[in-house]
């Protein structure tokens, strides 16, 4: 039955990526040791990652992240966004299995590019939330595309996951795209007095499953 929800799950996808592990090698990290993963692919020209823990190959219920670079966040520890803390807590987490996965995409500013993001904050400085932000620049809310990262799972041979999401879209669009999703786990971190409207413009406009209580408190 599962192979057959897999072939039925990958036949939905009418736009599959193709990916090519580039490089490969362990990788000793603070939070575990992993096998890194350099896919390229017939997408776009850009470099994507998996971090991996243990044998996943042929495997199912694989505990998966799929993250899209932030590098005010991941590199330079914004304040403005959850980024790096998401990405420190799966690492935590995966690094603490036996067997799990975390892709590191390179969709900058949910697709737009550093620039653009820049040019995003700038707006918000002057009043617009992230999503009208994008809108005003020309984009739509969130630009990124989850077929490669679908791909990449597929050429890992993971069979089904875990996802470690807030965002029911990012599940839909994994599933489109021939990812056998068998439950989505809350990956909530919480908000700071930098980042807590931006995260309840996540929840109110763009649909992110996200701790109420945490967002509606204000500052002391």
């Amino acid at each position: 039955m599962d192979q057959d929800l897999w072939n039925l799950e990958r036949d939905a996808s009418t736009e599959a990526a193709r990916v090519v592990i580039a490089s490969v090698a362990s990788l000793p990290t603070q939070f575990g040791d992993f096998r890194i993963f350099v896919f390229s692919n017939d997408r776009d020209d850009k470099e994507h990652v998996a971090m991996v823990r243990g044998d996943v190959a042929g495997a199912h219920d694989v505990t998966t992240r799929v993250h899209s670079e932030c590098l005010t966040g991941d590199i330079m520890g914004s304040l403005r966004c959850d980024c790096r803390s998401q990405l420190e807590r799966a690492m935590t987490r995966v690094g603490s299995l036996s067997r799990g996965v975390v892709l590191y995409m390179r969709q900058e500013g949910r697709g737009i590019g550093l620039t653009n993001k820049i040019r995003a904050y700038g707006l918000q400085e002057a009043g617009l939330d992230t999503v009208d932000a994008n809108l005003a620049l020309g984009f739509k809310d969130d630009e990124r595309d989850y077929s490669v990262a679908a791909a990449i799972l597929r050429a890992l041979g993971v069979r089904s996951i875990r996802l470690m999401t807030n965002n029911p879209e990012k599940v839909r669009q994994l599933q489109t795209h021939g990812v056998l999703v068998r439950e989505r786990l809350p990956h909530f971190v919480a908000p700071n007095d930098h980042n807590r409207s931006y995260l309840r413009t996540k929840a109110s406009r763009s649909g992110h499953l996200l701790d109420e209580a945490a967002l509606v408190q204000e500052p002391a």
